[in-house]
């Protein structure tokens, strides 16, 4: 897909980290790009800074995201690009020890649908309603219509302990590309995933120095956290390239997660 000003796209947690780093390396190629996040001040201060609309989208809330869906087809067109990184999730061992009760405790069954619906289920409302936008679409070189790049994890494969939720959301994520990629081939719509290791976002970058130090000197090769950047220019890559499809891709340093 040639990246111009004649492209829309939609970036979820465009307000800060990953999203933003996306946001931002759509909007230097040209594109015309909207950011769907909770964060109100920082969402419009990143788009104003790239020249993009804010919308306020509850990824959790089906109306909200059909709305800021809306709110950003009226102003750019509808995309042809969806970079989808925003999550909510929950965390725990699906048995811990509660000192208190001096027993093991579950983890409990609301508690994993809470984390399923903030990844699984978001990635899969955000991906359908986006497709359905694009299928409207005339076709580009090769009957392409649009791309849709979704934000996995390296702990889909490699899950530590107290990410029973996490990891397997995440694993579920990959596991909608194939299936989705195939549904949409007709219709001329990519689907992939980018799977990050550990990442220098604001989250965390709240991390200690002696914890930062030693998550750096885990990563096989360079040594230090993953660039947000670096992931933006994957997904700018993935929307570009268009015999990308169907692909889950590592973006890691090469490092291969311990149990804890």
């Amino acid at each position: 897909m040639k990246l111009d000003s004649s492209i829309s796209a939609v970036v979820t947690g465009g307000a800060s980290g990953l999203g933003q780093a996306s946001a931002e390396a759509l909007a230097a190629a040209g594109v015309k790009v909207a950011i769907f996040d909770i964060n109100e001040a920082k969402g419009t201060e990143v788009a104003k800074a790239i020249g993009g609309l804010f919308c306020k989208v509850d990824i959790n809330n089906e109306q909200s995201v059909i709305d800021g869906f809306a709110k950003a087809r009226a102003a750019h067109g509808q995309e042809r690009v969806l970079v989808h990184c925003a999550m909510t999730s929950r965390r725990g061992k699906t048995l811990a020890w509660d000192k208190e009760a001096g027993k093991l405790k579950r983890l409990s069954t609301e508690d994993y649908i809470a984390g399923v619906q903030g990844v699984l289920v978001a990635s899969y409302r955000l991906a359908s309603l986006s497709a359905e936008g694009m299928a409207t679409l005339p076709e580009l070189e090769d009957g392409e219509r649009g791309c849709i790049t979704l934000t996995a994890s390296v702990a889909a494969q490699d899950g530590q302990i107290g990410q029973v939720i996490y990891a397997s959301a995440k694993a579920g994520v990959n596991g909608l590309v194939l299936p989705m990629a195939r549904d949409l081939s007709d219709l001329g719509i990519r689907v992939n995933s980018i799977m990050p290791g550990i990442f220098a976002t604001p989250l965390m970058l709240g991390a200690t120095p002696k914890v930062l130090e030693s998550l750096s000197a885990s990563v096989p090769f360079p040594k230090r956290l993953g660039k947000p950047e670096e992931f933006g220019s994957l997904a700018l890559e993935l929307a570009r390239n268009t015999y990308f499809n169907g692909q889950c891709i590592r973006l890691d340093g090469a490092i291969r997660m311990a149990p804890r």
